[in-house]
């Protein structure tokens, strides 16, 4: 070709480009991007919801308000969340997931104009109140939907059948919302595109659809927890594509039995964060089933996990034709037995997890080539035996978890350092911590407690451990040395557990400054600290230690503060009080004085335990407990407090326990404390109370009450009635039924003192069963109120050391659970009933110096007490006794009956049956010899006395001639 040629196709080449350029420009132009009907749409939608942040708190991806930068005026299309087709502007994908939303989503809402969306996310945010209603069904074009975590309820409109182009459905963790009578069914039969199904957690009470088992397009499949009920298909699924399948919860879904599942194709690039493996075929059979043998079929599964599901018996040896397993997961079943043989075949593993079941035995020793395993989850087992030497040398291992076995031997050297996390804890290991653990630079947990480990710690080994986070070594036999330079090593450590060793002297590893939040140093044998320099520290546990001189003050930022049983002294510096965050306080068993600080009752709005027993403060309990205060535990016992209970505890709604006992307050009885709707300790004992305990003005005092310890003060008058009818925390307790637990919570459990037989009994936990009266060492008087019978629950109950009057009730009879009883040194009168001798779990009881008679009752318990039980009764007798009983005394009816038996049978009116009787017959016997009928009874009787006058002359007659 010639160049004139080659300049004229070039030059037409140019002309043509300009023309295209200028055309595509010019079409550019013309085009509306975003419709105003549509951002208006937009705009009205934004207001119908109000932003806050808790509103997406479970969002597993980071959240923001999307919708705070949608603006009038600027182009929608360009809009967080919002997309639009190119071409016609029209908004095809609506993605609000994560959004911080919160509002009711009607059918009229403006959501629904968009008839050209083609994907709507909405998921994590709050439409409480709202339904999946008929709106839904008009995005005619609609591939993906995802309501997921939401808060819609009700039922789902059948409208949503008609969506046919779906993709994916999501509608997970709607708790509430349901699928009306067959419109399951009917969604399953018209969504014919479907590759991912989610409904976790929906109400669809179907049974299982057998069409989703031929459904070729599914990926995912997700019906746990949605009531499916009946046997599952028996027939073979044909899911080719098929990477989740979770049908767990379904508790009346049976028969798995048959469950043959194809080939399974995973994406061969692990990665933990992919939805595939986080419930990937997580099958819930019925309880005691084991798992299909089919499965070692599946020769091409990449994962199989079935945690938190029913499985028992011992697992199959079937892992010779699994070679292609990279994840494995049985964790939180139950299986038993030994790990099989046939793990060892599985070199390609990445995750191997049998944690939470009763596995026993040792680990199989003859394992090799695990070049890829990550990470070994063998915890909360039964395995024995010593650690096999391959799980040290396993180029690949991030994380190694054996706790709460019952491995023993010594903890060998790691061959590589690639570790993240190593717990041992919880098992019987010895000797002393290897040095190779000190070189796993990468290391962020170890968790080494509550063994047998022992040796000195020195702080500079430590240097390497830049990474690391948690360190817990407590329960061992470990000592401690701090080097110079050892405050700058651990830069990132946040919490350190060194509690249960031998650490003595003075703490200096002043290590965290600007991290450490937790720090529990208890039940070691240091001295005294230089100083407290952590600025983010949340719980400080210093607690049984050897610590002296004066209170050390808390950061601003601590929590949880606990000094007692030490030796500290001095007063409680006012500074105490700028820990504003403060929620426990524990100062007891020291040797703390002064007077208390007045801003103790309100300088933290989160405190919920005071504890400052067994201290020597003096002074007036602080007055200002203000309203909306979280106390739940005020404990001030054994000081030398004085005044008056303050007017302010009432402020307190959420006070469960009020020790106050061991001191010298006076006044009378804080009846005003009954108004505490959660109060379930009250101790008052040994002050200087007096007066009588009254009546109360409400209704219904002191409901949760079910300690209560009045003893050693100066109450008087009759017992009070009124408050023991109320105690309803002390009756009909269902102990099969509850959940028995420890009065607290996990950072604090309540404790306290009690008196039985004279002896104080420290319960350094209080369960929730456990009630309680004593009202012994007073100046009651008057009869015993009948009502205490009510108390059914009751394990203890002391009235000794008063003046109490009358018989012991035949209503104790009825207190099944009583194991103490002491009602010394009163002035009961009468004798011990029989029916006590039902009461089978008595313990000790105590009736001594009182004015009881009679027979004491055999049988049961009473035959386990001895004389202390009974003397200074000098009418009482029997068993174990020395004074007898006479051989013609038996035991008595209790006083009660012998009451009801008068009252029902009056002798009078016996005498005068009798006396009427006596008249009657003998007019009867005289009208009888009179008339001389009837002849027959005449005739025998005249027979009879004819009889006895002849036995009577011969019987004279004998003895004449003996005398004779």
């Amino acid at each position: 070709m010639s160049e004139h040629h080659l300049l004229l196709c070039f030059l037409f080449f140019l002309s043509f480009s300009q023309i295209l350029l200028s055309s595509c420009f010019s079409f550019s132009n013309s085009t509306k991007i975003c419709p105003h009907g549509q951002s208006l749409a937009l705009l009205h939608l934004k207001k119908s919801f109000s932003i806050k942040k808790s509103h997406s708190r479970f969002c597993r991806f980071p959240s923001y308000p999307k919708t705070e930068h949608w603006k009038e005026g600027s182009d929608c299309c360009s809009w967080d969340g919002v997309s639009c087709d190119l071409v016609t502007g029209h908004v095809i994908e609506l993605d609000l997931s994560c959004s911080w939303l919160s509002g009711t989503i009607h059918s009229e809402s403006t959501l629904f104009r968009f008839p050209h969306l083609q994907r709507l996310n909405l998921a994590f945010n709050d439409f409480s109140g709202s339904s999946v209603s008929a709106g839904f069904g008009r995005f005619s074009s609609l591939t993906h939907l995802n309501l997921s975590n939401s808060g819609f309820s009700g039922l789902i409109s059948q409208k949503i059948s008609h969506l046919s182009n779906l993709v994916s459905l999501d509608l997970t963790w709607n708790e509430g919302a349901e699928f009306a009578p067959h419109s399951f069914d009917s969604l399953v039969q018209n969504l014919t595109k479907l590759q991912k199904l989610r409904l976790r957690g929906i109400s669809i009470s179907s049974v299982f659809p057998n069409s989703l088992l031929n459904r070729s397009s599914l990926i995912s499949l997700d019906l746990s927890e949605c009531g499916l009920y009946g046997r599952f298909p028996d027939k073979e699924i044909h899911l080719p594509k098929l990477e989740l399948l979770s049908l767990r919860g379904n508790d009346e879904l049976s028969d798995f039995g048959s469950l043959r599942l194809p080939i399974l194709r995973v994406d061969p690039q692990f990665n933990r964060q992919s939805e595939v493996f986080t419930d990937f075929v997580s099958l819930r059979l019925p309880i005691h089933r084991s798992i299909p043998a089919s499965q070692e079929n599946l020769t091409q599964i990449t994962s199989l996990i079935l945690f938190g599901n029913y499985f028992s018996g011992k697992i199959p040896n079937v892992f010779d034709n699994l070679r292609n397993l990279i994840s494995l997961d049985l964790s939180g079943n139950n299986f038993s037995g030994q790990i099989p043989p046939s793990i060892g075949n599985l070199t390609n593993l990445y995750e191997l997890d049998f944690s939470y079941n009763q596995l026993e035995g040792a680990i199989p020793s003859s394992v090799y080539g695990f070049s890829s395993l990550s990470s070994v989850r063998l915890q909360y087992n039964l395995f024995n035996g010593t650690i096999p030497s391959w799980l040290y040398t396993l180029p690949s291992l991030v994380e190694l978890d054996l706790s709460h076995n019952k491995f023993t031997g010594h903890i060998g050297e790691f061959q590589f350092y690639s570790l993240e996390k190593i717990d041992l804890s919880m098992n019987e290991l010895h000797g002393s911590i290897p040095t190779s653990i000190f070189e796993l630079v990468n290391l962020s947990s170890l968790y080494l407690s509550s063994n047998n480990l022992s040796g000195v710690l020195e702080t500079s080994k430590f240097e390497k451990l830049i990474n690391l986070t948690d360190l817990g070594l407590s329960n061992n036999m470990l000592s401690l040395t701090m080097s110079v330079h050892s405050n700058s090593l651990l830069p990132n450590i946040q919490t350190l557990d060194l509690s249960h060793n031998n650490i003595s002297g003075m703490f200096s590893w002043n290590v965290g400054k600007d991290t450490l939040s937790y720090l529990n140093l208890s039940y070691n044998f240091i001295s005294g600290f230089e100083m407290l320099p952590w600025s983010s520290m949340r719980i400080l546990d210093l607690h049984f230690n050897l610590l002296q001189g004066k209170l050390p003050t808390p950061t601003n930022s601590t929590y949880f503060f606990s000094v007692s049983h030490n030796k500290l002294s001095g007063e409680i510096s006012p500074l105490i009080c700028k820990a504003s965050s403060m929620g426990v306080l524990d100062l007891s068993h020291n040797n703390l004085s002064g007077m208390l600080p007045h801003c103790l009752g309100n300088f933290s709005n989160d405190l919920s335990v005071l504890n400052l027993r067994r201290n020597q403060f003096h002074g007036i309990i602080p007055q200002t407990f203000l309203k909306g205060n979280s106390f739940r535990t005020l404990d001030f016992n054994s000081n030398q407090l004085e005044g008056l209970v303050p007017r302010s505890l009432i402020m307190c709604k959420e006070l469960e326990v009020l020790n106050l006992g061991n001191n010298k307050i006076n006044g009378t009885f804080p009846h005003w404390l009954g108004a505490l709707p959660k109060l379930q300790v009250l101790v008052l004992r040994f002050n200087h109370f007096h007066g009588q305990i009254g009546f109360s003005k409400i209704k219904s005092p002191f409901m949760s009450l079910r300690i209560i310890d009045l003893a050693h003060n100066d109450f008087e008058g009759d017992l009070p009635e009124i408050y023991l009818r109320s105690l309803k925390a002390t009756m009909n307790i269902d102990e099969g039924n509850m959940t028995r637990k420890y009065m607290g919570d996990d950072n604090y459990q309540d404790s306290m003192m009690v008196t039985i037989k004279g002896l104080e009994i420290e319960f350094v936990k209080i369960l929730n069963t456990f009630t309680t009266i004593d009202f012994s060492s007073n100046k009651f008087q008057g009869v015993i109120p009948e009502c205490i019978g009510n108390l059914n629950s009751l394990r203890g109950l002391n009235l000794s050391h008063n003046y109490l009057t009358g018989y012991i009730p035949l209503s104790f009879k009825n207190l099944k659970m009583l194991e103490s009883l002491d009602l010394s040194s009163n002035k009961l009168s009468g004798r011990i009933p029989q029916e006590l001798t039902s009461l089978t779990f008595l313990e000790v009881l105590n009736l001594s110096q009182n004015h009881l008679i009679g027979f004491i009752p055999q049988g049961s318990q009473f035959q386990t007490f001895g004389n202390d039980s009974y003397y200074g009764n000098p009418g009482l007798c029997g068993f174990p006794l020395s004074n007898r009983c006479t051989t013609d005394e038996i035991p008595y009816p209790s006083q009660e009956i012998e009451a009801k038996f008068e009252s029902g049978f009056d002798w009078k009116i016996t005498l005068m049956g009798y006396g009427c009787g006596l008249v009657i017959g003998l007019y009867l016997g005289c009208l009888i010899f009179v008339s001389g009928k009837p002849e027959w009874l005449v005739w025998i009787i005249d027979k009879n006395i004819h009889k006895k006058i002849v036995r009577n002359k011969r019987s004279t007659r004998g003895r004449g001639a003996r005398i004779s």
